[in-house]
């Protein structure tokens, strides 16, 4: 019978808590549990490493996308399996991968789905599994507090956006793979690993997660019109049909800021910097998916 690990962020909530999920792994056999609750993601990699070192073999993060980057960051490059129960305010990894905001269904997927080895970014030595940005996306999210979050859900991301649209842009110059890509002033750079980002919008329509590359976007726009027609044309059709998007594709990316900005990685802000390094990882871990029908394309490509 294979290990099974919880770390879990006791503050997040689904289906009937905690206390459904230990009664449906019992159901589903599981008895050889590892248990470990904390009250911030911050503390979980500390659990992770215990789980590891303990001879966990899949690993059910339960918890929002701050919890899981916390734990892909201290995973990666494991051999195990780990397995997402969406209990945050942003479930976005599990979106893209088809992983339901439901507990009977994840749990399922969890213990009886298929395993899938995805990619992770890196910014900075952090890892991400679904984006990482700076400049308006990071101030907007580091604006956007737990206590607004969990009184407003998603749109606390969308209150404090509307703060934020009359921000400055800034000089960008930017090397893809070695090549100057961007030198400019831009209000926003995106690193995306999987195509539907922060508030549900479709930000990289190509963007795959185990294609060993990550989603390179830069907004150029700034004030509330400009915002607008942004975000409409990635509501109704492809980003990069914007002209004030631009989004290429690569694997090592060196990003280089006028004035230090706010960063941020899977929904967390991070500080500022006037540098980043980022990085994808490709294969960095496998996670638990939905099961496949032949000749079903999996989900998140």
């Amino acid at each position: 019978m294979t290990r099974v690990a919880v770390i879990a962020h006791r503050r997040k909530t689904l289906g009937g808590g905690l206390d459904e999920l230990r009664t449906r792994l019992a159901d589903e056999g599981v008895t050889d549990l590892l248990w470990y609750e904390v009250p911030k993601s911050r503390k979980a990699p500390k659990k992770v490493r215990k789980a590891v070192d303990k001879g966990a073999e899949l690993i059910l993060v339960w918890g929002g996308d701050g919890m899981v980057q916390h734990c892909v960051d201290t995973l990666a490059g494991w051999d195990g399996a780990t397995g997402i129960i969406p209990a945050g305010t942003a479930n976005l990894l599990a979106t893209n991968l088809g992983i339901p905001q439901d507990l009977e269904a994840a749990v399922k997927i969890a213990l009886h789905g298929d395993r899938r080895r995805i990619d992770l970014g890196r910014v900075n030595g952090r890892h991400f599994a679904v984006m990482a940005g700076a400049g308006f996306d990071a101030e907007m999210i580091s604006d956007a507090d737990r206590q607004l979050k969990d009184s407003m859900g998603k749109l606390a991301y969308v209150w404090t956006g509307l703060r934020h649209v009359r921000d400055e842009v800034v000089p960008v110059k930017i090397k893809v793979d070695g090549e100057k890509w961007f030198d400019g002033e831009a209000s926003c750079v995106l690193f995306g690993n999987v195509s539907t980002i922060t508030g549900g919008i479709e930000a990289f329509d190509d963007a795959r997660p185990d294609d060993g590359r990550l989603e390179i976007g830069v907004a150029t726009g700034h004030g509330v019109i400009d915002w607008a027609r942004t975000l409409g044309r990635m509501a109704v059709g492809r980003s990069e049909n914007s002209p004030l998007v631009e989004i290429t594709q690569g694997r090592k990316v060196d990003v280089r800021f006028g004035t230090p900005q706010t960063y941020e990685v899977d929904g967390g802000a991070c500080g500022t910097d006037k540098r980043l390094k980022v990085r994808v990882v490709p294969s960095a871990i496998t996670v638990c998916v939905p099961a496949q029908r032949d000749g079903e394309r999996a989900t998140g490509d």
